[in-house]
């Protein structure tokens, strides 16, 4: 696989890091993108072979046509771009945070797949990271199960429209990643066991987990329009 470029949108950090470093591994080269250049070059510097770096905001909608312009072709992208907003209760939702959550996740997946079609390969594909909030009935979660369906929705519309591009979506459950930062770490240990006690595995996730999910679809090319739920059926548990 060493001919073939995959761009990991959100690459800096968490699932988008584990899953360079898994197709890294595998012999892809990889670009990562993200926000913050400092976070970004400590990433590039854990990570062993052909991997490129270039800062994006993946939200700033102007810019991507270029920044895809400056990556140039390539054969597979991976949109991990994560988001939080739109939670809570469904009758008292702030309605500006919801429409951030749109704006910051379902948007930018939207005009990133969109913005990089000039530079795709049509024996490529492209992975959308949704999240199992699209399908777990969750109550508290209406707002990010929103954000989340409306990208997993685009995985089987896009790969009809797109064809030959392969074009597919992972849903992760529960992740141990920067995400969980907001509740600090003192907090972390009891509500992450919470959820391995309703978790049929028996644990969380861990960003390796939901790598291997995307490197599959990658690599696998009889594989378009799916939904893979990687969640350890915390869905089926709760």
């Amino acid at each position: 696989m060493s001919h073939q470029h995959a761009v990991i949108i959100g690459g800096s950090s968490g699932i988008g890091l584990a899953t360079a470093a898994d197709l890294l591994e595998k012999g892809y080269r990889v670009t990562i993108t993200g926000r913050d250049e400092t976070k970004l070059q400590t990433a590039a510097q854990s990570l062993a072979g052909e991997v490129a770096t270039i800062v994006m905001d993946a939200a700033d909608l102007d810019t991507l046509p270029e920044t895809f312009k400056t990556i140039g072709p390539l054969d597979h992208l991976v949109l991990a771009l994560g988001g939080g907003n739109g939670g809570g209760p469904f009758a008292t939702v702030d309605l500006a945070d919801l429409r951030k959550g749109f704006e910051q996740k379902t948007l930018a997946h939207f005009a990133c797949a969109q913005a990089c079609l000039p530079f795709l390969s049509k024996e490529g594909s492209i992975t959308f990271v949704s999240a199992v909030s699209a399908q777990a009935a969750l109550p508290g979660t209406a707002g990010l199960g929103a954000v989340n369906a409306a990208i997993a929705a685009l995985a089987p519309i896009l790969a009809v429209e797109l064809k030959p591009i392969r074009v597919n979506c992972v849903s992760p459950g529960v992740v141990d990643t920067p995400w969980w930062d907001f509740i600090g770490e003192d907090q972390k240990v009891p509500v992450f066991a919470g959820f391995a006690a309703r978790t049929p595995v028996g644990r969380i996730g861990r960003p390796e987990d939901i790598a291997q999910a995307i490197a599959f679809l990658i690599g696998n090319g009889f594989t378009t329009g799916h939904t893979l739920i990687c969640d350890g059926g915390i869905r089926l548990g709760q």
